[in-house]
């Protein structure tokens, strides 16, 4: 393996983590705009209790993927952000009003004017960030970036505003809800733990809908990515991934709570594997492969050593956090009714 694959593989490690953990964050104020029921204000305090501790710390993988690119691969980095400024620009705005508006929500007095406007804020802004990210997704595997070395030539609303880019638009909106409704399961009892149940059932039917009818749109709006479609690892990939489907809403229909959220985040996992082993070896399709975009070797090499070494102190924190807000969930108590 060249340290430039390796670099390109982190970057879609990146991508998965951001994907199963700040998806997870942006899930949670879509079901917090999709509240009803008589249970609505419990949904949406619960949804509060898990993302509180945690929805700063999970752009730590969105940090990571820029900075892969940017060190590792500043060509395509500079091609990327020039090309698709406008829906990366949405979703900058969508990340801090969505923070500003959570802590307005989350802190200050909840039957405040201020208050009920920052839920309005925080909500929409969950769902317009994860789908402008999925406009981006389709962007750079369509094939309609026109790139002369790094000059961008197709101008700036080329590709991401495609059917296949919209289409990853709406995947990205339901890889979101349905990682926070299956991870809620876990961490809710009852009436509550019910409403989560059926949320992230209707989720993971939309979404194996949305990826599978993403094949055929595909191949009439990407092609150099859907020919990439019967490569062996890539079938592979996508049965590994709907066997974990189905057994994710097998564990969300027959009610095995603790099995749910693991199998939500491995299937999630799976759609952004398969896609990365599509899009090989394309860092922009039809115009940058990582070879070509990668900075000298010197400096990937430097960055894959660096990197275990950041790691060393980042990943245990991280752990700490997770198990430390999580542990009640862990030994079966009750976080929220």
């Amino acid at each position: 393996m060249s340290p430039e694959l390796a670099a390109a593989g982190i970057a879609l490690v990146a991508v998965m983590m951001y994907a199963m953990f700040g998806g997870a964050d942006f899930g949670g104020g879509i079901w917090s705009l999709l509240a009803s029921g008589p249970r609505k204000e419990e949904q949406r305090l619960a949804l509060e209790k898990a993302i509180g501790p945690v929805w700063e710390t999970n752009h730590v993988w969105l940090i990571l993927l820029v900075v892969t690119l940017f060190v590792v691969f500043p060509a395509a980095y500079a091609v990327i952000f020039e090309a698709l400024y406008v829906p990366l620009f949405i979703a900058l705005l969508g990340i801090v009003a969505r923070g500003a508006a959570f802590a307005f929500r989350h802190y200050g007095d909840r039957e405040s004017r201020l208050a009920r406007q920052s839920l309005q804020w925080f909500s929409w802004a969950s769902v317009l960030t994860p789908f402008t990210f999925g406009l981006v997704i389709g962007a750079v595997t369509t094939g309609h970036i026109e790139v002369e070395g790094t000059r961008v030539l197709s101008g700036a609303f080329a590709g991401w505003l495609r059917p296949f880019a919209l289409v990853c638009g709406l995947i990205g909106l339901l890889v979101c809800a349905f990682l926070a409704a299956a991870y809620m399961v876990a961490r809710t009892e009852g009436e509550l733990r019910e409403d989560f149940r059926k949320r992230a059932i209707a989720a993971s039917l939309a979404l194996g809908a949305a990826t599978t009818a993403a094949i055929p749109v595909a191949a009439w709006d990407a092609d150099a990515f859907a020919s990439h479609l019967n490569d062996a690892r890539v079938v592979g990939a996508m049965g590994v991934t709907a066997l974990l489907g189905l057994a994710g809403l097998w564990a969300l229909w027959t009610r095995r709570y603790r099995l749910a959220p693991p199998l939500a985040a491995a299937t999630v996992a799976g759609v952004v594997g398969a896609w990365g082993l599509a899009q090989e070896p394309y860092l922009l399709a039809n115009a940058l492969t990582y070879e070509a975009a990668a900075a000298e070797r010197i400096t990937v090499v430097s960055f894959l050593v660096a990197l275990p070494i950041g790691a060393l102190i980042l990943v245990p924190s991280l752990w700490l956090l997770y198990w430390t807000f999580s542990r009640d969930t862990l030994r079966g108590e009750e976080i929220a009714h």
